[in-house]
């Protein structure tokens, strides 16, 4: 029988974590400190729980490692190649980078990490840190010892429904002020490189900097990305592809009555984000709700979505399969 895998999030406190996760979501937080929500993950660090079906109880991993077939079939050795996450930036971030895959596999031995931000809430005055001015490395090595962060680093402001491409090699924060759903390769390593000096309370001491390997994947030159858009409509929904790319592919869905949606990749990761809708999946219905998550797998090629309001569907890119 076809069924998709509806999924627990794990929730990981931050010190910038804040409570609109369950403000507006309704997660169970553990604490007023929440940052992220991992709603699809099969990394260690947080892997999700399939709470639904004959899986029922067995993690996202087991069911990767256990059932290639669901997922269009993979190498033995592959990882779960996607991550799902939904944060909030009570306050900024550090200021970070992330390794592409051949520097992350030497030194963490892990995926590398290019990532997106699609912006679901923001504050009148919220921004994000996307990109730096250093022309060299040797001045952007420079301007990283001198902390000479005004200098050096690129604020953007943000609204609700904007959209960043963030590749491997990109220095990036999230603002304070800002929700956002984040698509990404499957990993946990960041280099940070600023963290406005905050103190880690469990030490007593300011938080540890990475700024030898970030110098070392920084991409300079700052060029930004900024993939071009593609809004189609077919039934009742109006599709907004956000990009395409290497890794995955994201595409934005407003429905307003009822649509088929064909599987293009062998699986597709899904997140409501407003209002309220009934997936039906070889006749079967699944009723979902605001910061549910669910995978569409390989042994259901069409799906049928019924309802009003918006949801966002990750797909693996070619790098990715």
């Amino acid at each position: 029988m076809a069924e998709p895998l509806i999924l627990t999030a794990d929730l990981h406190e931050k010190i910038w974590g804040g409570t609109a996760l369950r403000d507006l979501f309704g997660f169970d937080i553990p604490s007023d400190h929440t940052g992220e929500a991992w709603v699809v993950s099969g990394h260690p660090n947080g892997p999700t729980v399939v709470q639904n079906g004959r899986f029922a109880g067995q993690n996202l991993v087991d069911v990767w490692q256990n059932h290639p077939e669901l997922f269009g079939n993979h190498p033995d050795n592959q990882p779960f190649p996607l991550l799902v996450k939904i944060l909030d930036a009570h306050t900024d971030l550090s200021v970070q980078v992330h390794p592409a895959d051949d520097y992350a596999a030497a030194h963490a031995g892990e995926l590398g990490k290019t990532e997106s931000w699609y912006i679901l809430a923001a504050t009148p005055d919220a921004e994000i840190y996307y990109g730096h001015t250093a022309q060299t490395k040797a001045e952007f090595d420079q301007e990283v010892d001198a902390a000479d962060w005004d200098q050096l680093l690129q604020k953007v402001p943000v609204k609700a429904g904007d959209f960043f491409y963030v590749p491997a090699g990109t220095l990036h924060a999230l603002g304070a002020g800002v929700v956002a759903l984040e698509i990404q390769q499957s990993s946990d390593t960041t280099y940070r490189v600023y963290d406005f000096d905050r103190v880690d309370q469990a030490t007593g001491i300011k938080r540890r900097l990475d700024l030898e390997d970030a110098k070392a994947v920084t991409q300079v030159p700052f060029v930004p990305e900024r993939p071009t858009t593609h809004v189609s409509q077919y039934d009742d929904v109006k599709q907004t592809s956000l990009v395409q790319a290497d890794y995955f592919n994201v595409d934005d869905y407003q429905l307003d009555g009822s649509a088929t949606l064909h599987q293009k990749t062998p699986y597709s990761l899904v997140t409501m984000l407003e209002g309220a809708m009934k997936v039906t999946i070889d006749g079967q219905a699944y009723e979902m709700k605001p910061g549910m998550s669910f995978v569409v797998l390989a042994d259901a090629p069409d799906w049928q979505v019924n309802g009003t309001g918006r949801f966002v569907v990750g797909t693996p890119g070619p790098k990715s399969l």
